[in-house]
């Protein structure tokens, strides 16, 4: 697909302008992330950077447009840096959504000039990521949804935080095989990281259940920096 409009530039007014709206997409941090706690959390062309990498490693197999890809993982949430992170929590319904982010591509077109091959692109772009329906657009939209999966199991490690619900709303929904196989070798890691957190946790509550054993004045007398652990089991020292 190509974009058949005139190949005018956009004006340097009009690209500082531009370049200046999607600061919002750098500050504006990811919704779900937010609702959950998570200290810190991405924003939102942090998600959108990882996923153009996603195109540059994947795109080009199965039919697929290496570069379109990019692009639109460039593109797909663009329309936020007016309307913000719109999530199913939010009470909007899809269709004032969709109308919402359509509104807000049409003023990011107009901002870079209507006629211009650049604003033009965008809309094309955007408009075949929402429908969906192309190889490119289901590919992109496959990455939207391992990337979170990613980012989710990342947190999950550096907050001991749980995360499920992301994965559970992603399960079934992958329609390409490179994003199956890329989530399923993140959830089998999750899966080992979780095993060993279980059986360390259970190794502690032995440890713990061991040193309740020993006689309160033995550790009022010895202190409890004076027990030693062997093999699983607590010696007094």
């Amino acid at each position: 697909m190509s974009c058949a409009t005139p190949s005018k530039p956009p004006s340097a007014s009009s690209v500082v302008d531009f370049l200046t709206l999607l600061q919002k997409l750098k500050i504006t941090k990811r919704t779900g992330w937010i609702r959950k706690g998570v200290p810190q959390p991405e924003s939102i062309s942090d998600h959108m950077y990882r996923m153009s990498m996603m195109g540059i490693i994947a795109g080009g197999q199965a039919g697929t447009q290496q570069d379109r890809c990019v692009k639109m993982a460039i593109v797909h949430d663009v329309a936020e840096a007016l309307v913000g992170d719109i999530t199913p929590f939010d009470g909007v319904s899809k269709v004032e959504k969709t109308r919402l982010e359509t509104k807000a591509i049409q003023h990011i077109k107009d901002l870079l000039g209507p006629s211009t091959a650049a604003g033009a692109e965008i809309e094309e772009l955007w408009n075949e990521y929402e429908q969906g329906s192309s190889a490119n657009a289901q590919l992109v939209k496959d990455f939207d949804k391992v990337e979170m999966i990613l980012q989710a199991f990342e947190y999950e490690q550096a907050h001991q935080m749980n995360l499920q619900e992301f994965f559970d709303s992603t399960h079934g929904k992958l329609k390409t095989h490179t994003a199956q196989a890329w989530a399923e070798e993140i959830i089998s890691r999750r899966k080992v990281q979780r095993h060993g957190r279980l059986v360390l946790l259970t190794k502690m509550i032995g440890l713990t259940a061991c040193f309740s054993m020993i006689p309160k004045g033995d550790r009022e007398a010895k202190g409890t920096d004076r027990y030693e652990i062997v093999c699983g089991n607590v010696f007094v020292a």
